[in-house]
């Protein structure tokens, strides 16, 4: 049986088995009430974002980009910044756009809930399961499917970029895309990252910057610093444009 996934006005076709990421994990490992919290919380979280995100108008500038490493028979590397991961889970929705969660009670409700928005899990993080995870992640790419980093996740700091979406370009050849989406108007959760929660009702700019192609000879740390400028230049211009209304 086969399962399709939506990717950028095309379709890449995923096997629909248990070792996909599109595949929900099993929580036999968790007691009644632990896989009751797992279940409500990813609920929540998914009824939240889709109720908020889908009363958001969005302007987009950019989106070229993503049509030019298609055309050029490439796959895109999203990257973007932590906060900013609640609008960007809605606007790329139903991409089967892959991504890193952790190996924690946390990672369970949040694979869930991205699940539902057609994103695929890999299981893993910086501290536990990092190698795994990207050995899956280039598996993943050389089926066609995208992935996706929150470059300063996940625990921070705050927009300072990590290296792993730079490996993981340099074993696949394919581009990294950086992007932002700023919101208008927006909360601020206290925590490490700041994270934005649009207002209802509000304007949202999502801005796509150019692809970073690295290859096995480029330096990681000078790719980094390449990166770090391109994501915190869009950040800038979503200040601007904030400014502009």
């Amino acid at each position: 049986m086969l399962q399709i996934i939506l990717q950028l006005g095309s379709y890449v076709t995923v096997p629909a088995n248990d070792h996909s990421p599109y595949a929900r994990a099993e929580l036999d490992s968790y007691g009644w009430y632990k896989r009751l919290q797992i279940r409500f919380g990813a609920a929540l979280f998914y009824l939240t974002i889709r109720l908020i995100g889908s009363t958001i108008r969005f302007e987009t500038e950019g989106m070229e980009h993503f049509a030019e490493v298609q055309a050029a028979g490439h796959v895109p590397i999203y990257a973007f910044w932590h906060d900013r991961i609640f609008l960007g889970t809605y606007f790329f929705r139903d991409k089967g756009i892959v991504v890193i969660t952790s190996q924690s009670f946390d990672g369970e409700y949040i694979a869930r809930f991205i699940q539902k928005f057609g994103y695929g899990a890999i299981r893993g993080s910086s501290s536990r399961g990092g190698v795994k995870a990207l050995v899956e992640m280039v598996r993943g790419m050389r089926k066609g499917l995208p992935m996706a980093f929150t470059l300063d996740g996940p625990r921070g700091p705050r927009y300072e970029a990590k290296p792993g979406a730079i490996l993981l370009a340099q074993k696949t050849g394919n581009p990294i895309v950086p992007f932002l989406v700023q919101p208008r108007k927006f909360w601020r959760v206290r925590s490490w990252d700041r994270l934005q929660i649009p207002r209802p009702f509000t304007r949202c700019l999502v801005t796509v910057g150019k692809p970073i192609y690295v290859t096995v000879d480029d330096s990681v740390d000078t790719t980094l610093q390449e990166l770090q400028s391109s994501l915190m230049s869009l950040v800038g211009e979503g200040k601007k444009w904030i400014k502009g209304s």
